[in-house]
């Protein structure tokens, strides 16, 4: 069967997280701009799905294409990276320390945002005919997003703040299960129905992803979004990230590590049942 089950999976996390950090930092950093790119090449897509049909949610059952596409391909992003590698430490693997473990973190998100910036520039360019031009449709739609989903949240103050918080929580909630999807299966389409599921989840709540998010906003700013740099790292960014290493880490791969590879010890039926067998033996 193609299925693979969770104690088998959840040691495949652990190994992976291992792996990670044992990677070269030139690997590291490929794959991390590879991620980016393809993920911001995914949201311009849902996008401009989304602009064409009018319906939110055709784009969302669209977008997991570029995240199967960057998974199967090797390529990380820090939202997987934050559920993975911990695990590595917590399950004490030689030679895993925290110092590596936050040093991979930063490698992934340079990457990541190089990868996803450099998709901003290029569409950016194609939306104003190499900035000759106002934006097209699909630029508009994003530099509006880019306002929304920062002076919206400070409109709200302490209480946008914490939603945004919230946002990025359950967003990784949702994607790092979708990492984990990719190991469920051994098959291409397992993985991708299994990716795909938890993933067309995030997006069409409108959950915060870090990663998307790197393309979005200096994305919207060249396309004439009137909000700051700092707003942007201030009211989305920063507490995106924060929100997404929580989710992933506390909801899936904790969660996951402590019930099927550190299970609770089980009670002994043979055990539980002497004290029945003893009054009806009196």
């Amino acid at each position: 069967m193609d299925y693979v089950s969770p104690p088998d999976y959840v040691k495949m996390m652990v190994e992976a997280g291992q792996q990670k950090l044992e990677m070269a930092t030139r690997d590291a950093l490929i794959r991390a701009y590879m991620a980016g790119a393809i993920l911001a090449l995914a949201a311009v897509f849902a996008v401009t799905v989304t602009v064409q049909t009018g319906i939110p949610i055709v784009g969302a059952i669209l977008f997991p294409v570029g995240f199967c596409m960057l998974y199967l391909m090797g390529y990380d992003l820090l939202t997987g990276v934050f559920m993975l590698t911990p695990l590595a430490l917590i399950d004490r693997r030689p030679g895993v320390t925290l110092p590596r473990v936050l040093k991979h973190w930063g490698i992934i998100f340079a990457g990541n945002f190089a990868g996803a910036f450099t998709v901003a520039l290029m569409m950016a360019i194609v939306f104003t005919f190499g900035f000759t031009t106002e934006p097209d449709a699909v630029g508009q739609k994003i530099a509006g997003i880019g306002v929304a989903r920062t002076l919206g949240y400070e409109a709200h103050g302490a209480a946008g703040m914490l939603t945004l918080f919230i946002r990025g929580v359950l967003c990784n909630w949702m994607v790092s299960t979708g990492v984990v999807g990719a190991m469920m299966s051994k098959s291409v389409p397992g993985k991708v129905i299994a990716m795909w599921m938890p993933i067309m989840l995030f997006f069409a709540m409108a959950f915060e992803h870090s990663v998307v998010n790197m393309f979005l906003f200096p994305s919207a700013l060249m396309l004439g979004g009137a909000f700051s740099v700092g707003d942007y790292f201030v009211w989305n960014e920063i507490p995106t990230v924060i929100g997404n290493l929580v989710g992933g880490l506390t909801f899936t791969g904790l969660m996951l590590y402590a019930t099927h590879m550190k299970t609770a010890p089980k009670k002994s039926l043979t055990a539980s049942n002497e004290p029945a067998m003893a009054q009806a033996a009196a």
